[in-house]
């Protein structure tokens, strides 16, 4: 792939997560609309458990390191983590509000295909 492509999407990818991460803590951005009453519920249940601190500052750690890159190949490993569980929660419970968790899935695919060459070890069968 394209090192420019991969550079443009791995600083697209790391702002979106800042500004998502970020957004968890002081609300500039409006909430969803249209959320279902089940995704409500388990959304609350989420931040009440500070589960949601955590994915917040997971994603400011890693738009950081996308944005600098460092570590980059580590954070889109550990991104995948997010972004497909944010694809399930809107594919289940909140199908209409989709498509920011489809564009971070996808951005994170391209950035983990872009570093493909550092999972060489880890991919190995020994």
């Amino acid at each position: 792939m394209n090192a420019k492509i991969v550079l443009v999407v791995r600083i697209l990818l790391g702002l979106m997560l800042v500004v998502f991460g970020v957004n968890k803590f002081y609300k500039f951005l409006p909430d969803p609309e249209g959320m279902s009453e089940a995704a409500g519920a388990y959304f609350g249940a989420l931040v009440a458990s500070k589960t949601m601190t955590m994915v917040a500052v997971v994603e400011i750690l890693a738009g950081l390191s996308l944005l600098l890159n460092k570590y980059v190949p580590l954070m889109a490993v550990i991104l995948m983590s997010v972004s497909v569980n944010a694809v399930l929660f809107h594919a289940v419970l909140d199908p209409g509000n989709i498509l920011p968790a489809l564009i971070l899935l996808i951005l994170n695919i391209v950035v983990l295909y872009g570093y493909r060459n550092h999972y060489d070890g880890l991919l190995k069968v020994s």
